[in-house]
């Protein structure tokens, strides 16, 4: 009886989580999502940016800012997010409790708390805030975030302690190739993971800054032509 009982309430947990489960990509086109169509499509069944060279300047793309594609289909507070990235050249990543602000050029412009990824090796892992405190936890990093002084939003970022080595976490990224990354949001403590591994713990304590719910969205970023694609999303709100 005890084993039907334990079997019984795993097979409910299961169905729990299941239900729990938002799909944000049906895995054939962009149906939920906003941006610009010249710069995002869906290919071989993942989300795909893609920035035209400069005609002047091919070492460039013709973006003049960061534009986005921006999830519409609700926001998120508190949360885990799962989805496999993969990019060639220039920087990209994922934003979350963010806001969209005027549109600009090329699209979407978004402020928030950002996962970034590139195809260097300084970035990957990192919690960024774009066009807001910038860095905020540098890969390896756990951070506390304090507000400024002086009340305004140059937050002090404290480092309290290490989750692990940078380069060793770099060393485990793949180049032009599919990693894992995870989001974790609880509170006004955010944690990243890429394949499996730690890369940034962060409590924000400048509430009057700190980001607590909002939207998700996904970069591609002015600088060379580049190329990123996004698939297997799963998020889940945890409250």
């Amino acid at each position: 009886m005890k084993l039907h009982l334990a079997l019984a309430t795993f097979l409910a947990s299961l169905s729990f989580a299941s239900a729990a489960e938002k799909e944000i990509f049906n895995g054939k086109d962009l149906s939920g999502w906003e941006g610009n169509k010249e710069l995002w499509s869906v290919q071989d069944g993942t989300i795909t940016g893609k920035t035209p060279a400069d005609p002047a300047n091919p070492a460039k793309s013709i973006l003049k800012h960061n534009t986005f594609l921006v999830w519409k289909g609700g926001t998120v507070g508190d949360f885990e997010l799962t989805f496999q990235y993969r990019i060639e050249k220039g920087n990209s990543g994922v934003q979350y409790r963010s806001k969209e602000l005027p549109a600009g050029e090329f699209g979407p412009i978004i402020s928030g708390y950002q996962a970034d990824f590139e195809a260097g090796k300084t970035y990957s892992g990192i919690l960024y805030e774009e066009r807001g405190r910038g860095i905020l936890a540098k890969r390896g990093e756990k951070t506390v975030i304090k507000p400024a002084a002086d009340g305004g939003k140059k937050a002090v970022v404290e480092v309290t302690g290490s989750v692990g080595d940078s380069a060793a976490i770099q060393a485990a990224i793949k180049d032009e190739d599919w990693n894992e990354y995870r989001i974790v949001a609880k509170g006004n403590h955010v944690q990243h993971f890429i394949n499996g591994q730690q890369t940034i713990d962060v409590t924000d304590e400048d509430a009057a800054n700190a980001p607590k719910e909002g939207l998700l969205a996904l970069q591609i970023h002015a600088g060379p032509p580049m190329v990123v694609q996004f698939k297997n999303f799963k998020l889940v709100e945890t409250k």
